[in-house]
């Protein structure tokens, strides 16, 4: 099976709030293959950000491909909103279904690709029986809730696990990682085998602007994979 190409997602948790669209328009042009929406309800997680409308209002300034991930309580009752606001891509958390197979189907009912995501203490084989009904793996690299924090290097055996499922399986599935990616760490993960990368302080608050942020992240991301 060949390599799944390398994808870089930016989170706007760490964009300027005040000027939202322009931050979502700019990072797209600036070489962002998607965009990744931080959604976190204050009870799943110790932070409150991101709803629907929010996410429909920034809709029409670009048609760049839209994931919401949910940090959430009730995500059956909360997913068909963030489909209805224009996301391509909504991802739950293994911990907050009851019945993940039915919360995964939800998504796809509602016409959007389905993910599911695992906090740092969660293990690969949690999800090994719903890989055919999901697009995308994604393993928190760091507990959710905040931006801007450290890198679990212990994460990797995790990544490496699901990567060998997904191929074993013969599974169509992307494995991103969230939490501390930059330049210094994108390496490791790549190496274990996930291919989308989520960064926030690392796009939206590099020195040298968004393009040569974005730029750095492949760059390294190409050498670990080569």
């Amino acid at each position: 099976m060949s390599k799944p190409p390398i994808q870089i997602s930016p989170s706007v948790l760490a964009s300027d709030f005040s000027r939202l669209g322009d931050e979502v328009e700019a990072v797209v042009e600036a070489g962002a293959d998607r965009i990744h929406w931080d959604v976190m309800d204050g009870v799943f997680v110790p932070n409150l950000t991101i709803g629907p409308d929010v996410i429909a209002a920034c809709r029409n300034r670009t048609d760049a491909f839209f994931e919401a991930h949910l940090m959430v309580v009730n995500p059956d009752q909360l997913a068909h909103r963030y489909v209805e606001a224009g996301c391509d891509l909504v991802m739950v958390h293994a911990e907050a279904c009851d019945h993940l197979h039915r919360s995964l189907d939800n998504i796809r009912e509602h016409g959007a690709e389905a993910g599911v995501v695992l906090n740092p203490h969660t293990p690969a084989e949690a999800v090994a029986h719903v890989l055919d009904l999901v697009d995308m793996v994604l393993v928190m690299t760091v507990n959710p809730g905040f931006g801007g924090q450290k890198y679990l290097p212990t994460m990797e055996p995790k990544i490496a696990k699901l990567r060998q499922m997904i191929e074993l399986g013969g599974y169509d599935v992307d494995l991103e990682v969230d939490g501390g990616i930059g330049p210094s760490t994108i390496g490791g993960a790549v190496a274990a085998g996930a291919n989308v990368f989520v960064a926030g302080n690392a796009v939206f608050r590099h020195p040298d602007g968004l393009a040569p942020a974005i730029t750095g992240l492949r760059e390294a991301a190409a050498a670990a994979g080569a």
